[in-house]
């Protein structure tokens, strides 16, 4: 049922009924095949600047290309998932998305893989704008939370899988047969979704709202605790990209030379960080959220202290940690994004999501500037200031600005 009164009695499927298993199966596929599709490139970044002839931070501009088109689309699709339906919205982004992405191989130039992968991230913005909302109108409340969690395993699961299927593709039959396979393993896990994922049951279309869309989004954008929040993820993920960007760059060369094939395996690192977002979440609720991000922060910097050593071993330790300590505060950052939220929640956490992919997309591209010019400890002391920064922020927007909220509207 698409529409109706909103006021019936929808408990919500519950753990161990059929529709329950299918639903969280089908949004573990559509998070696997959105973020297989989204980062897939990065991991061929080394061998499109060897083929290519082209600067470290213009080869990146395929991620950032794919990540703007995703953080701009998110509120359109949010909005347009408000009335055609979660799964129908969610269904016409994986399959145009896949057919995009199909494609991009087959460019000819490097231009046309740039405006290509845009478009694939324009497509794929429907799945994570309201994947969340969905199993909220579909899920019993109890078990909300733990099907969220298997989303987000599927969002984590099929960014390692789209790099480490590209990764050594890449050096043993060039990148854009790398791509081609994640493609395809995108098109396989999007059929997933669509066979699986049953007629929407809660879902109720967009009735006239107390506050108008432009109103819900100003609001948050004039509170000093969200603005805090959505600059958290601007600068964590920003310095994220920028490590997962070009530590592969560094370690191909001296005086590492490790080959690309094993360079992918780092994205096992991942891993790390999802274990980290599952502790996390809890501490935040007995030691402080603030508490938590700072923590998490400082987890990062000592990361990148590490990743300043010519050993292999320590450099890839350090990895684990700064991933480990950016998982501790990003989704913390995220989480509240919507929970602190007093009007528009849903925008407010879209608004989060466009702050951290614009971040991802902006510092990838800009910090290999840096890298360009000046090498990786260049790179890693320009990490560290966003770091530093983000850590004011958090301190200021999250601790002594909290009292000074703007009353909502009425």
């Amino acid at each position: 049922m698409t529409s109706g009164d909103p006021t019936r009695a929808w408990r919500g499927f519950e753990r161990g009924e059929r529709a329950y298993r299918r639903i969280v199966v089908a949004l573990f596929a559509a998070g696997f095949a959105t973020f297989a599709q989204i980062f897939d490139a990065q991991a061929v970044l080394p061998a499109l600047r060897s083929e290519l002839g082209i600067p470290a931070a213009t080869a990146a501009l395929t991620v950032s290309a794919t990540t703007v088109g995703l953080a701009v689309s998110v509120l359109p699709w949010s909005s347009l998932a408000d009335r055609i339906g979660r799964t129908t919205a969610m269904k016409l982004s994986l399959l145009s998305a896949t057919a995009l992405s199909l494609v991009v191989p087959l460019m000819p130039s490097f231009e046309a893989v740039l405006v290509a992968r845009g478009l694939v991230g324009l497509a794929l913005g429907a799945v994570p704008a309201v994947a969340v909302a969905y199993l909220a109108e579909e899920l019993h409340g109890a078990w909300v939370g733990v099907a969220a969690g298997t989303y987000v395993a599927g969002n984590t699961i099929g960014g390692i899988a789209g790099r480490l299927v590209a990764g050594p593709l890449s050096e043993v039959v060039g990148w854009r047969t790398g791509l081609l396979a994640v493609s395809v393993l995108g098109a396989a896990a999007a059929a997933v979704f669509w066979a699986l994922v049953p007629e929407p049951r809660g879902f109720v279309r967009e009735r006239a709202s107390a506050h108008p869309l432009s109103t819900r989004i100003l609001f948050s954008l004039r509170d000093p605790v969200l603005v805090a929040l959505y600059g958290l993820g601007f600068l964590l993920m920003g310095a994220f990209s920028v490590v997962y960007n070009y530590l592969g760059f560094h370690l191909t060369g001296a005086p590492f030379g490790v080959p690309q094939t094993l360079v992918s395996l780092l994205f096992l690192a991942y891993l790390s960080g999802t274990a980290a977002s599952r502790v996390s979440a809890g501490l935040g609720g007995r030691i402080g959220y603030l508490r938590v991000i700072l923590g998490g922060i400082a987890v990062m910097v000592l990361g990148l202290l590490l990743m300043f050593s010519d050993s292999l071993v320590v450099v890839v330790i350090g990895l684990v940690v700064f991933t480990i300590g950016c998982f501790s505060a990003h989704p913390v950052a995220s989480g509240l994004s919507g929970r602190w939220a007093q009007v528009g929640r849903a925008q407010s956490t879209a608004l989060y999501q466009l702050s951290w992919l614009g971040g991802t997309a902006f510092f990838g591209w800009a910090v290999g500037v840096v890298y360009d010019r000046l090498g990786w400890i260049a790179t890693l002391v320009t990490v560290i200031g966003m770091c530093a920064v983000a850590a004011v922020i958090a301190a200021t927007g999250l601790g002594m600005l909290r009292t000074r909220r703007p009353v909502p509207p009425t």
